[in-house]
């Protein structure tokens, strides 16, 4: 990077303090799902976030290196969190090789993080299946013509190839799930809500899962 490139700001000297009210074990749901349901709940409704429930999902390979992506959550329940994708993308096989993954929700309007680590498994195909039909026509043709990760020699070969599957697949036409395409629902080990607070002395809370099936906390230092 020359000196002209270089970013116009003192980095160091860029930070947020922090004046929100902090979070307390006592204020905490039963569970980690619950928990998260009401968090989410203020911030779509409050936060004035673009789209709050993008989350970064970080994966690792067989051989332990990450990669990580911004993705969408599309349903959570007690069973876990839920997100979509072609199993032939990077996460994808990567998730096939190491099923341990992270989520991070970065809610910085409101000072707060919630970070989930656990399993990823596979949903079944009538869930995947049914999650498809309520995407746009556009995106489930986008779900056939992106071969996700791969190299390609263009812009214009996706475009391409896009242009094929919607004449084949007009509007108001079902397009079939692609075998490739499909749910991952990552089930919740440990779930961290992280409340910003001042001078750095931040609030961390972490569920973290027992073998009898409940949930105990734990605060950490920040």
């Amino acid at each position: 990077m020359t000196d002209r490139d270089a970013a116009p700001f003192d980095l160091a000297s860029m930070r947020k303090h922090y004046r929100t009210e902090g979070l307390s074990e006592t204020d905490l749901a039963a569970t980690p799902v619950e928990q998260f349901a009401r968090w989410f709940k203020q911030v779509a409704t409050e936060g004035g976030l673009f789209e709050p429930n993008a989350m970064i999902v970080s994966t690792a390979d067989a051989d332990g290196r990450p990669s990580s992506r911004t993705v969408l959550l599309k349903h959570f329940d007690e069973r876990g969190f839920v997100f979509y994708t072609n199993y032939d993308s990077r996460k994808g096989r990567e998730l096939g090789e190491n099923p341990h993954v992270s989520l991070l929700f970065p809610w910085h309007p409101m000072a707060r993080q919630v970070i989930v680590t656990g399993t990823a498994r596979r949903t079944g195909r009538d869930e995947t299946a049914a999650y498809f039909r309520t995407r746009p026509h556009g995106s489930q043709l986008g779900a056939w013509a992106s071969g996700q990760s791969s190299v390609i020699a263009g812009r214009a070969e996706l475009d391409a190839s896009y242009a094929d599957l919607a004449a084949r697949y007009p509007e108001h036409e079902q397009v079939p799930v692609p075998p490739h395409w499909g749910g991952f629902r990552v089930v919740p080990e440990a779930v961290e809500f992280w409340q910003g607070r001042e001078n750095r002395l931040h609030d961390r809370l972490r569920y973290v899962a027992g073998a009898d099936g409940g949930w105990r906390v734990e605060r950490l230092a920040p």
